[in-house]
């Protein structure tokens, strides 16, 4: 079974979807289950997990939406305010949802004492009693402040997207693979393989880039603490699905089938919940 531990859905709206900039021309169209269906059946992809890429509630009840007329979506990571003194009435309602799996908030967009204010991790701390678990998108310069909030929360299930987008184009690596080694001391971390080539130079990268810093996540995080992702549609912008997932599963041959498993799609049922 090999389950896309992330990727996105969105109808382009050039106001909403400012991020999209004139730099990512490429994806700057509505990219829904029909466009992505058939990519994951020739790639034998089983079933994939959407992730927020808006911070509202619209968007959590349109990918829900979509999961329930698809079933090839195997869960949702939705966004809810967390900040808010209703969060845990707004959790509850969600989750009232089986295809609810988890909330993601864009910290790499926040000051980097967001994550620790209090009012946020007193929604952190509404997840665990509901079962859901929590994305991390953070820049390395997060990664401290990361350790600090997964260390209050033992009990949490946390996976950090995009091994925290480390400086892949300039070859540093040193600082991200020091305060990688901190988080993933924490038995209730995950991480996804995914978003590298984005971090890379677009048109210009190679396999080998990556494996250094491949490397440290299966030393640090192990094989049964990581997942596989594709980051569709954005990986368009540096390459195409099929080579995203490549540069894993080329990696992943020196590897038992076990192991491989694991990461494939596994660890993503286990942590997300889903019935295999």
């Amino acid at each position: 079974m090999i389950i896309d531990s992330h990727q996105h859905f969105w109808k382009y709206d050039p106001v909403r979807d400012s991020w999209i900039d004139n730099t990512m021309k490429t994806i700057q169209r509505d990219f829904l289950p029909a466009d992505l269906k058939p990519i994951l059946l020739s790639e034998n992809v089983d079933g994939c997990i959407a992730v927020q890429a808006d911070q509202s509630e619209q968007e959590t009840n349109f990918l829900l939406h979509l999961a329930s007329k698809n079933n090839f979506i195997k869960g949702v990571v939705g966004w809810v305010n967390l900040r808010d003194s209703n969060v845990e009435k707004r959790l509850k309602h969600f989750s009232e949802n089986s295809l609810f799996k988890g909330v993601r908030h864009i910290l790499q967009a926040e000051k980097d004492d967001f994550m620790l204010d209090q009012a946020f991790m007193n929604g952190i701390g509404k997840l665990a009693p509901l079962n859901l678990t929590y994305d991390l998108l953070i820049y390395p310069h997060q990664l401290k402040n990361s350790t600090t909030l997964v260390s209050k929360f033992s009990e949490q299930k946390f996976v950090l997207d995009h091994l925290a987008k480390p400086p892949i184009k300039s070859g540093e690596i040193n600082s991200w693979k020091r305060e990688i080694k901190e988080l993933a001391k924490h038995p209730n971390v995950y991480c996804k393989i995914s978003g590298m080539t984005t971090e890379a130079s677009w048109l210009n990268w190679k396999p080998e880039d990556f494996t250094p810093y491949i490397d440290v996540i299966f030393e640090e995080f192990g094989t049964h603490r990581i997942m596989f992702g594709s980051d569709w549609p954005v990986c368009l912008l540096s390459g195409n699905y099929t080579e995203s997932k490549q540069i894993l599963t080329s990696y992943l041959k020196q590897l038992s089938t076990v192991e491989q498993s694991q990461v494939m799609g596994l660890n993503a049922a286990n942590f997300y919940g889903i019935t295999t």
